[in-house]
């Protein structure tokens, strides 16, 4: 049912398209600063969403905030702008893609391991399931691509979306910032289908990592939760398109 009242608002949605400037513009604009604020607070940054806003649109920072929680927020808005340059749904996503946003994502950061695949074990905290070892990554980042090239335009756009998030994190293929690429990604898959985004507030955190804990046996809770999440952000798109 869920998915059935999304497409219905992909349809009201629909009606304002195609969007002139300057209302298409501050649209991006918007999500650039409520994406990247959302997803780096959920890994912890210590920035506000207004703090976020003013370093990317006017080069200002606060005092007293560690610099890699500035190069993070000015990192993930890059990549989010070249998300817009990969909207053609007939080219198929490859690695090469996947690993250049996460390069604009983590190059301020670590400009050597920015956009490579890792080359040793990580382990996430509290978690009970073991990362692939780095040995694995290559191949089943492989896999990962022919997947989403198989299955692109089969699924529902929320469904694959929200399986492309969960398959990707499973292999955690770089050192840091998966999480991150992995939203960039879920959301480059709505909007390749013309889909609004689907952005997880801060104070969804614990449910969302229990979601993804859950998803290693049953993933259909985390589908429902990003639909209810993509959902939520077309309700956003619509209050503000009057």
């Amino acid at each position: 049912m869920i998915l059935a009242r999304i497409d219905a608002n992909k349809a009201q949605i629909d009606h304002h398209r195609p969007m002139q400037e300057p209302l298409l513009s501050q649209l991006r604009n918007y999500y650039r600063v409520g994406l990247t604020w959302s997803s780096n607070a959920l890994e912890g940054s210590s920035l506000t969403e207004s703090e976020t806003k003013v370093l990317l649109e006017d080069g200002l920072t606060v005092g007293g905030k560690p610099i890699r929680d500035y190069y993070e927020a000015t990192g993930h808005a890059r990549a989010y702008d070249a998300m817009f340059s990969l909207l053609d749904a007939s080219s198929a996503l490859t690695e090469h893609d996947i690993c250049e946003l996460h390069r604009l994502f983590y190059s301020q950061v670590d400009e050597v391991k920015a956009g490579a695949y890792r080359t040793e074990r990580v382990f996430i905290s509290g978690s009970q399931y073991p990362l692939p070892r780095p040995e694995q990554v290559p191949g089943m980042m492989a896999e990962f691509v022919r997947w989403m090239a198989d299955n692109e335009a089969g699924l529902h756009p929320v469904v694959f979306a929200a399986q492309a998030h969960k398959r990707f994190v499973f292999i955690h293929p770089f050192i840091d910032g998966n999480g991150r690429v992995s939203r960039l990604l879920m959301n480059l898959c709505l909007l390749r289908r013309g889909y609004t985004l689907a952005i997880i507030p801060p104070i969804l955190r614990a449910e969302y990592i229990a979601m993804l804990e859950k998803a290693h046996t049953d993933d259909a809770p985390f589908v429902a939760f990003i639909a209810e999440r993509a959902l939520e952000t077309q309700k956003d798109v619509l209050r503000l398109l009057g």
